[in-house]
């Protein structure tokens, strides 16, 4: 059963109007304990038709409807695409540029696919964390590397928009994506070492997965620069294997 009013496209036909493309955008993974950080993209233009029936934000779907509906939203999304950073890279340069380098890698692949990057980038929520932060007033024109960092200068622009996730079709299929192949990455994960139950709790603090870290400590998935529950400050630069 389909949850919620649906989102439509009224945002993204206004920023689209001129002729620009526009990306939705939305993150998951945030807040676990391991696993990837995983950021979607939904890109759409002006005459981008209606969404596929039953579209909703991921969180309001079961799984097994997030899962019908990628096929629908790829087709019709002029692209769509994921980005991850892993839990090294989130661990050495924290989580929000993680975000950043997540999204970027999403929106390098889909402006592959099209050939030209979305003018204007739309996020769920009230913070840009997608723009690389300026130093000085200079730094923008600095030829600085990563991909995190790759055309900083000239980059889309970014609208932040609070619930775009539950209002904008385009992040609500941004969030769709992100959270199925997310979620595909953990249960391959469970089955490599099922110990952490990541099939079940994808990475967040469920009980479980709490107790396994207790027990064994933390692995090469989990983000050991985070205050992990039941391991002491000591273990957290230590693997198990």
């Amino acid at each position: 059963m389909t949850v919620g009013k649906p989102p439509t496209l009224r945002l993204e036909r206004e920023l689209a109007a001129d002729g620009v493309l526009v990306a939705g955008m939305d993150e998951v993974g945030r807040g676990c304990l391991a696993g990837p950080v995983s950021v979607g993209v939904a890109v759409v233009g002006a005459t981008t038709g209606r969404q596929p029936g039953g579209l909703r934000d991921s969180k309001l779907l079961p799984a097994t409807a997030r899962e019908r509906l990628c096929p629908p939203i790829r087709r019709w999304a002029l692209a769509g695409a994921v980005g991850h950073a892993s839990p090294e890279e989130i661990d050495r340069i924290g989580i929000i540029a993680a975000l950043r380098l997540a999204g970027h890698r999403a929106v390098a692949e889909v402006t592959s696919v099209l050939g030209v990057s979305p003018a204007v980038v739309l996020l769920d929520g009230n913070h840009d964390w997608y723009t690389p932060p300026t130093d000085d007033l200079f730094a923008a024109f600095d030829d600085v590397g990563g991909d995190a960092d790759a055309g900083a200068a000239h980059g889309p622009r970014v609208l932040t928009r609070v619930k775009a996730d539950m209002t904008c079709a385009s992040v609500a299929a941004a969030s769709v994506l992100a959270k199925v192949e997310r979620d595909a990455m953990m249960r391959a994960a469970h089955a490599e070492d099922p110990r952490f139950d990541w099939a079940g709790n994808k990475g967040y603090a469920a009980p479980l997965h709490i107790a396994a870290l207790a027990e064994h400590g933390p692995t090469a998935l989990h983000r050991r620069s985070w205050r992990l529950p039941g391991v002491v400050a000591a273990d957290r630069g230590m693997m198990v294997s």
